[in-house]
């Protein structure tokens, strides 16, 4: 009988204890989940923006031979997904030449592969205060800062970024 009683009282008293448990738990703060575009998306979006720009204007400076052959074997590895050597190579060529605004747009868009999204923004801003401001590369590079301006949650700065982008498009003079 003892043992009966011994039930029937544990019971309530383990009932309340799971209920204050219960009570005392937060509950998980409800998000709204803001859907992330993968880098691929990314970089797809800022390349179709350059490509966009290369009827109307384009300018491609002079490259050092040096430069050119550290540009061009970064875009092998690149190729191969060898995404941190051809960071290297790159970084190489701008100690080279380190106000090239081509050079520095590569190399933002391979921060982009290489997850670094801080230092491609600054990269690309760099590159656009150095380059010609007008064309495929001033395209790219506020399609890279919009891009990672929306990643990191900035919707303003996204916006500001894609009015900047605009600016980078210039009408070809119309023949007869």
């Amino acid at each position: 009988m003892s043992r009966r009683l011994f039930h029937a009282s544990a019971v309530p008293a383990t009932l309340a204890v799971l209920l204050l448990a219960a009570c005392s738990q937060p509950s998980a703060p409800a998000q709204a989940t803001r859907p992330t575009r993968s880098d691929e998306q990314m970089l797809a979006s800022i390349h179709a923006a350059g490509d966009k720009e290369k009827s109307a204007i384009d300018v491609n400076p002079l490259r050092e031979p040096g430069v050119a052959n550290l540009q061009d074997a970064a875009a092998g590895d690149m190729r191969t997904g060898q995404y941190s050597a051809a960071a290297v190579k790159l970084d190489q060529a701008l100690k080279l030449s380190p106000n090239s605004p081509d050079l520095l747009q590569d190399r933002a868009e391979l921060a982009i592969r290489l997850k670094d999204y801080a230092n491609a923004e600054k990269l690309a801003q760099r590159s656009w205060e150095l380059g010609p401001r007008l064309g495929p590369l001033c395209a790219r590079n506020w399609q890279t800062i919009a891009e990672l301006r929306e990643r990191a949650g900035d919707d303003a700065g996204a916006a500001t970024a894609s009015k900047s982008l605009q600016q980078c498009h210039v009408e070809g003079v119309q023949r007869f």
